[in-house]
């Protein structure tokens, strides 16, 4: 088959620039990497204020940049959904979960439809190879997996999350490689396979003289609390001063490396006294985030790896790396087996609403709600051919739909109109090379949510958000990003403006009232 590239290739080489010996002085097609951590928190990382152990992820912050006001979806089906493709969850058929609402929603079906393409569709059209690892969560059975949607090599699990030993306890998941079932042998991580395979189809990218588009869409640190014993036993007892004085600790740092423009107000604590535990139950709480912390930490430890690879390869300047996170802390309560010995194969707990309240400092609010604390996330890039000031922030509004444009501006590639034979939806997304650059970001005037009938939109300074009780709420996000003043009172035109537009923007992209699909 005759790649893109392949056709377009004498175009492209007769607009490049030539030096007086008749070479080229354009820069080869970048290779890219987007990783997607699951369900974290946006001041888990030590980048962000935590004191979690993320060396290797702050290094790409340390080296590149962050985007201190990028969102996400407030779920991980969504925001995968919105990712790969460029466009509003309900545009591509993931309003919600993977759960098929039939044809007559057509935004809730449960996975990626024909008027969408992804990002790995377009590059490996243009003779990128295509990888992915971990979990796609964006259609569950076929014709809807990564291998039908553009991803030459994929190692994971099609379906959900809640997989970390092989097999689970409590849940149905199949690991794949391509389209055939593998059974993992005993000693079995998923985390760990995730980065480690990623790296070996990366280095056979190299040796194959491709460019590479690597999606890495982790299953940590989301729930279930499981991981190896050695490493749970290196953050015990880290937890024992309590989810109060974490927060506290938090968001000094964050004030003191003036991650925000303002030092916004911490935002009430959602969680008992820890003064009012009983030493067993403090005791408890400790080990629940000691799973938890280990989880990340063991994240960050095989994204190193995949970085030292990538060092070893020499194509560390040509990379851009991105991380990002789909959604804020979950507040679930869950345990399914009370008896079993916490962060076993044998148990099934999360780490509860207290200890989420502290992943999202500073902000309200969780995965699944679309105040800041469900949907803000900090994207990191390292990209050292483009992005020169190592440890730069930007403050500028910017959303998960972005990245379909970013990585085909970073690769020279056009969005297309139709794919196979099928008209595209236009991309929402706007591309961030601006940003990485060092230069101003049009950006989105506006910015649209919903889930489950939690509904918000961001709109210049101004934000409105409900729970879906039909009661909005108003915030002026350059003075309250914490979303503590509400002030729908003082200005009710605006709160009517901003509902308006939300309901045009909701009319067109095809979301439904939640009783519906």
């Amino acid at each position: 088959m005759i790649s893109r590239l392949s056709l377009l290739l004498p175009l492209i080489l007769s607009m490049m620039p030539i030096t007086s010996s008749g070479e080229s002085t354009a820069d080869p097609p970048p290779n890219i990497v987007v990783i997607l951590a699951d369900d974290m928190g946006f001041s888990d990382l030590g980048a962000t204020g935590g004191e979690i152990p993320t060396p290797h992820i702050d290094s790409l912050a340390a080296d590149g940049m962050m985007l201190t006001q990028f969102y996400n979806t407030a779920r991980c089906c969504p925001t995968r959904a919105s990712l790969l493709t460029g466009l509003w969850a309900h545009q591509a058929g993931v309003g919600r979960l993977t759960a098929d609402a039939g044809p007559a929603h057509p935004g809730y079906r449960g996975f990626l439809n024909d008027r969408c393409v992804t990002i790995a569709e377009v590059l490996r059209s243009a003779g990128y190879r295509t990888i992915m690892t971990g979990k796609w969560h964006v259609g569950d059975e076929r014709p809807h997996w990564p291998v039908d949607r553009g991803f030459e090599r994929f190692y994971g699990v099609p379906a959900g999350g809640g997989l970390y030993f092989h097999p689970s306890k409590f849940l149905d998941r199949k690991v794949y490689r391509g389209d055939t079932q593998e059974n993992p042998g005993a000693g079995w991580y998923s985390t760990d396979a995730f980065n480690d395979e990623a790296a070996d189809f990366v280095e056979e990218a190299v040796a194959e003289k491709k460019p590479f588009f690597l999606y890495l869409a982790h299953i940590a640190p989301h729930y279930p609390l499981q991981a190896p014993p050695a490493a749970i036993g290196e953050q015990r007892g880290k937890y024992r001063a309590g989810w109060e004085k974490l927060r506290r600790q938090r968001h000094r740092r964050q004030i003191d490396r003036r991650l925000f423009e303002q030092p916004w107000a911490l935002s009430p604590l959602d969680a008992p006294a820890w003064s009012g535990l009983s030493t067993e139950e403090r005791a408890a709480a400790d080990l629940r985030m000691a799973i938890y912390a280990a989880q990340v930490k063991i994240m960050d430890d095989g994204i190193g790896r995949l970085l030292d690879r990538i060092d070893r390869l020499g194509i560390r300047d040509n990379t851009l790396v991105v991380f990002l996170s789909d959604n804020g802390g979950e507040a679930s309560e869950v345990n399914k087996a009370p008896a079993a010995p916490l962060g076993t194969n044998d148990s099934f707990a999360s780490y509860g609403k207290s200890w989420a309240n502290a992943s999202n400092t500073p902000f309200r609010k969780y995965k699944k709600w679309v105040h800041e604390g469900g949907i803000s996330t900090p994207l990191i890039a390292r990209w050292p051919r483009v992005i020169a000031r190592g440890g730069a922030l930007a403050h500028q509004p910017a959303h998960v739909i972005d990245l379909m444009a970013t990585c085909l501006e970073a690769a020279g590639i056009e969005y297309p109109a139709t794919f196979a034979g099928k008209t595209i939806a236009p991309t929402e997304g706007i591309s961030l090379l601006p940003v990485f650059r060092g230069g101003e970001f049009s950006g989105h005037e506006t910015l649209y949510w919903e889930h489950e009938g939690h509904k918000a939109i961001r709109h210049g300074k101004w934000k409105a958000v409900t729970d879906g009780d039909g009661s909005w709420q108003l915030y002026d996000l350059e003075t309250d990003r914490t979303e503590m003043n509400d002030l729908v009172r003082q200005f009710p035109a605006q709160r009517d403006e901003l509902v308006a537009l939300w309901q045009a923007w909701a009319d067109r992209v095809g979301v439904e009232p939640k009783s519906q699909p």
